[in-house]
């Protein structure tokens, strides 16, 4: 839990982690960016899975410490398999930070919603292909908006066909996120894993993700609560990094403190109740296999560090 003496825990409480290496996905902007930066300052060698290699290294160039760019594309299930298949030595931490948020109507290269299909098919692809390289714990970005309004899988139209809105497809997709993550720690643990699976959300924070929303008039609310209201990226960032590197139970999930979890130091937080429905998250996991063709998988067991 977080600290509610004088000190509130931050990123200057990142224990050493020379010798590690993490992966963060969306790494050039963002809350991504910021934990890559507190992650590579604190002795990890972070590698920067981004859509857009040019402004990764753009990025990278910033930041201290040992870091890698590769190209990353969530939205594209090729482009995830030839990540995966780049990779060939131990993983100690996976951040699952990308995502977009209340797009217009789109799809990904291979036809599903886009913020499903991004959000969560594209982490779920990439974490089961990693899986074998992996030797601490795979942590998820969620959001509060899983709670939003009547919240739920669409299974009978996971594509929202008959009933989209950019909000109800940005709820589905972080719902999802948790559902994934408490369902990875269910088989985890099952076949004996000491990996462990988390979840984090950054409250209110001001980044460039909201300026993608569908709407002008959203658009622009958005942009004044990013100036007034929200905390700023580097505040957003601190449950990541809680959860990547505090000993915390797997299926946590981690955010801010303060009202409404909208700002405030990084703590242990609950869920919706569809959020922690073991039967919902057996389904999409079924229906996620299906759909990316990749499958749970710990080939050979844990990677022995050389």
């Amino acid at each position: 839990m977080a600290e509610t003496s004088e000190h509130a825990w931050n990123e200057t409480d990142l224990p050493d982690l020379t010798g590690r290496t993490v992966v963060v996905t969306g790494a050039n902007s963002g809350i991504g960016r910021t934990a890559a930066e507190a992650l590579a300052r604190a002795g990890a060698h972070v590698v920067l899975a981004v859509r857009d290699p040019e402004r990764g290294r753009a990025a990278a160039v910033t930041l201290s410490g040992s870091t890698e760019v590769r190209r990353l594309d969530l939205a594209d299930l090729t482009s995830v398999r030839e990540f995966a298949a780049g990779w060939d030595r131990p993983l100690d931490i996976l951040v699952n930070n990308a995502g977009v948020m209340m797009l217009p109507r789109q799809r990904t290269r291979d036809g599903f919603e886009m913020q499903f299909g991004t959000n969560h098919l594209g982490h779920f692809a990439l974490t089961n292909l990693l899986l074998p390289y992996l030797t601490d714990r795979v942590v998820t970005l969620s959001s509060a908006a899983h709670r939003w309004g009547d919240a739920t899988i669409e299974f009978d139209d996971l594509d929202l066909t008959a009933r989209y809105t950019p909000r109800r497809a940005y709820a589905q997709s972080k719902l999802a996120n948790l559902l994934f993550t408490l369902e990875l720690q269910r088989r985890l643990t099952e076949a004996g894993s000491p990996v462990r699976a988390l979840a984090a959300h950054p409250g209110y924070a001001a980044t460039n993700l909201q300026s993608h929303a569908a709407s002008p008039v959203l658009r622009a609310c958005m942009k004044a609560g990013n100036r007034f209201l929200a905390q700023d990226d580097r505040a957003g960032a601190l449950p990541t990094l809680y959860a990547a590197t505090q000993d915390l139970p797997g299926a946590s999930y981690v955010g801010p403190d303060g009202f409404a979890e909208t700002r405030g130091a990084p703590t242990l937080v609950g869920r919706s109740r569809a959020a922690a429905d073991p039967l919902t998250a057996r389904r999409l996991w079924a229906v996620s296999e299906e759909l990316t063709g990749v499958a749970f998988r710990l080939v050979g067991g844990d990677v022995a560090r050389p």
